[in-house]
């Protein structure tokens, strides 16, 4: 059945479209072609002019029209090169040994953003690894490059660490703190991983950053104290509350094991009511800690020392919040709970890092953006094997998606 379609919207550049038919038995648009005899055969290798030896026909997988799947059947010059080599000459829309044209290439990587590799397989009829396959080569060549070496203007940077999955190859991603982007990824989570990116800054790019913010592992600190000694490094507020809340999580468990029957009662379903805000929690919920804490002297120290380790990011200077946090600690180390003890000792040993929040007022907000958007890849992908496709996917998830099929720039 011959479709009705103007010939010159295809866009296909050097081929003139003979037919459009639709294959009633694969139920795909076939876009017959033949070569347009106007244009000079040229040698793909030297760019030189050649005599054209023969004709040879080729089929590659377009994007979808009217809903069908699309097949162009095109017509490409064999290039005589010498007596005993022929060459055939280069397709504009499709890239050497490629099955797929470029725009459809483009598509499929579009589509991988939003949606996982196995939907974006069943739904265009392909192998998973052929989508994958096409994805990675379209993204290694179209995504810019992140060179440290070119890097200018940073004044805040992020690091932290991101696993491809749970426990498995880590890897170091740095942020510009300022405008949010993503400068690098690599594979490890070691201080020497760190110390490579920083020792390829220019140096007037280096003696320009005030501060790094960071975990409270020691191997980013290292880097940071060996390459940019001076630079403050930042313990953000996310981490720090990260820690406390293990702390909870771990007297909780201790307090359930000491208590009644009817204090076990009492503190099912309220593990996360003492992990949450105040002022987040409903009536009800507010009703049920409140009952917890009047029952459980531990349990109540434990939420309002939260409370009060919260108020240490609101003051004014470096000063004030060092005073405010060795109050803290002299409160915590009163009591009788090893794993507050513990915790006031680890604040103790990083006081710097974190009261030096004071002077540049850097959160982790921008990391943890970065990573919450990680978290969707490994989740549309249900774990990825190949780490060099992941890394790529990270650095795609740190770019607006501008240049997509789907969102085109405005």
């Amino acid at each position: 059945m011959d479709i009705g379609i103007p010939k010159g919207i295809l866009g296909l550049k050097g081929q003139r479209v003979n037919e459009i038919k639709l294959d009633e038995d694969t139920q795909q648009l076939v876009i017959e072609c033949r070569r347009d005899r106007r244009r000079n055969a040229v040698d793909p290798v030297t760019g030189k002019r050649g005599t054209i030896n023969r004709y040879v026909r080729r089929q590659v997988r377009d994007v979808p029209l009217f809903g069908y799947p699309c097949v162009i059947d095109m017509e490409l010059a064999q290039v005589f090169i010498s007596k005993n080599e022929r060459r055939i000459e280069r397709c504009e829309f499709v890239d050497k040994g490629c099955r797929f044209t470029r725009r459809f290439c483009h598509m499929i990587s579009g589509l991988c953003r939003h949606m996982s590799i196995q939907a974006v397989s069943k739904h265009l009829g392909l192998r998973w690894e052929t989508v994958k396959n096409i994805d990675k080569a379209y993204l290694t060549e179209t995504l810019p490059a992140l060179d440290p070496k070119q890097l200018t203007g940073l004044e805040y940077l992020g690091v932290d660490e991101v696993a491809r999955a749970k426990g498995h190859d880590y890897m170091t991603v740095v942020y510009d703190m300022v405008s949010g982007h993503l400068v690098w990824v690599e594979t490890g989570r070691t201080a020497e991983v760190f110390s490579g990116f920083l020792k390829q800054l220019p140096e007037a790019t280096a003696a320009e950053i005030k501060a790094v913010a960071m975990d409270m592992g020691p191997s980013y600190q290292k880097a940071v104290r060996d390459c940019l000694p001076a630079a403050d490094i930042v313990f953000d507020r996310f981490h720090v509350m990260q820690n406390y809340s293990k702390a909870i999580q771990n007297q909780r468990r201790i307090e359930f094991r000491k208590a009644n029957r009817s204090g076990k009662d009492m503190m099912k379903g309220c593990h996360y009511l003492l992990l949450k805000n105040a002022e987040k929690l409903t009536e009800s919920q507010s009703d049920k800690l409140q009952l917890l804490l009047t029952n459980n002297d531990n349990l109540n120290t434990l939420y309002v020392l939260k409370e009060q380790l919260q108020m240490l990011w609101n003051a004014a200077t470096y000063d004030d919040m060092a005073e405010q946090l060795e109050g803290w600690c002299q409160i915590a180390d009163q009591s009788n709970m090893t794993y507050l003890k513990k915790f006031a000792k680890s604040l103790r040993n990083h006081c710097v890092g974190i009261c030096n929040y004071a002077k540049h007022k850097l959160t982790s907000a921008r990391i943890e953006a970065g990573n919450i958007s990680i978290g969707m890849i490994r989740k549309r992908a249900r774990g990825i094997r190949d780490t060099e496709y992941f890394k790529l996917k990270i650095r795609q998830s740190s770019l607006p998606d501008r240049d997509s099929m789907f969102y085109m720039a405005g």
